[in-house]
């Protein structure tokens, strides 16, 4: 039996990106980009400052908008998600992703990347919203500058 993969991440600064296309082009993936609707600046996401994105990890009811869909996700039976932390969690942006598609029957691998913090309890709080997927795998932290080689051997762990 043949599976289809689909990366899908979401970033802001362009490290969850590269480790996103690392493991697009790893796996032969298809990919997607979370882009939010209204575009985050780089004062938005100044921490600590009461910014757009500490607003919105402070309020766990807030939903981003996403510009554009994946328009085809039923057949994909894998989806590895992408993200960075935002004070110890997912951006919200991912919940409104995880809450937009049906993932009964699909495989979620989940990973984030972080200068220091690790993916910590983001990846369960993110299951949670999509708990009819078949199985949700065990997530694993990348910091910048991870090599293409770290993330494969990471990939080819699961087989």
């Amino acid at each position: 039996m043949s599976t289809k993969t689909l990366v899908v991440y979401f970033s802001c600064t362009g490290t969850t990106e590269l480790v996103a296309e690392y493991i697009t082009e790893i796996l032969g993936a298809d990919s997607y980009q979370i882009v939010p609707e209204d575009p985050y600046t780089e004062a938005d996401l100044a921490y600590y400052t009461d910014g757009r994105a500490d607003q919105e990890q402070n309020d766990p009811d807030v939903r981003p908008a996403i510009s554009g869909g994946v328009e085809n996700m039923d057949e994909y039976d894998t989806i590895i998600l992408g993200y960075p932390i935002w004070h110890g969690q997912a951006p919200r942006i991912i919940s409104t992703f995880l809450e937009s598609y049906d993932f009964s029957g699909k495989t979620i691998v989940p990973f984030c990347t972080s200068h220091s913090s690790g993916i910590g309890s983001s990846a369960d709080n993110l299951h949670v919203l999509c708990a009819d997927s078949t199985l949700w795998m065990e997530g694993r932290r990348f910091e910048a500058g991870t090599s293409k080689k770290t993330i494969e051997e990471w990939l080819y762990g699961y087989e």
